[in-house]
């Protein structure tokens, strides 16, 4: 959304090495993070990053030549989802949904990529009262409230037959919570 006033060039020239690190590591789920965020940085001292092509060229660089596809695509991936803040607005969805339910309502969550189904899991485990804090933390400050349960501790996939019948099922996770009176 280029109406924003906050922009993917803002992420790649202000962020330090390791908050860069962090969001290619977290949202884009790549290996090579450190050293593209080192060399994004390292890039970054002489000019700003104006294009994608400079970006494409630093991340190129900073990892082995691959067969995963555009060298680009995970570090893209994870600038998108920062820029546009993706993950955060699913949880809170999620939660709010829950606390609608009636006693014994299920909420049945599809989704087809792995840092969506993450933020399914953890906002059923909050739903679920499970403690959120950081676990250097000696006491629990976040006074979890336990809404009811989830019905799967693993996601539900599509079977060999539904895959023959529709094959874009392949990637699709499906999590179902049920809200319990407490």
């Amino acid at each position: 959304d280029q109406t924003q006033p906050f922009s993917a060039y803002d992420v790649i020239n202000t962020y330090s090495e390791k908050e860069l690190s962090d969001i290619i590591y977290k949202y884009g789920e790549e290996r090579y993070s450190r050293q593209i965020a080192r060399n994004i940085v390292n890039y970054r001292k002489n000019e700003p990053i104006k294009t994608t092509k400079q970006l494409v060229e630093i991340i190129a660089k900073s990892k082995p030549a691959g067969k995963d596809g555009h060298p680009a695509k995970r570090t893209f991936q994870a600038i998108r989802i920062e820029v546009n803040n993706e993950i955060e607005p699913l949880e809170k969805t999620i939660l709010e949904s829950i606390k609608c339910l009636k006693d014994n309502g299920r909420l049945c969550v599809i989704t087809f990529h792995s840092l969506e189904d993450r933020a399914v899991k953890d906002a059923f485990k909050k739903a679920e009262g499970e403690c959120t804090c950081p676990k250097d933390i000696p006491i629990c400050i976040c006074n979890p409230i336990c809404y009811g349960k989830s019905l799967t501790k693993k996601p539900i996939i599509a079977t060999d037959n539904e895959l023959k019948i529709n094959s874009r099922s392949k990637s699709a996770k499906l999590r179902i919570f049920e809200r319990k009176e407490v």
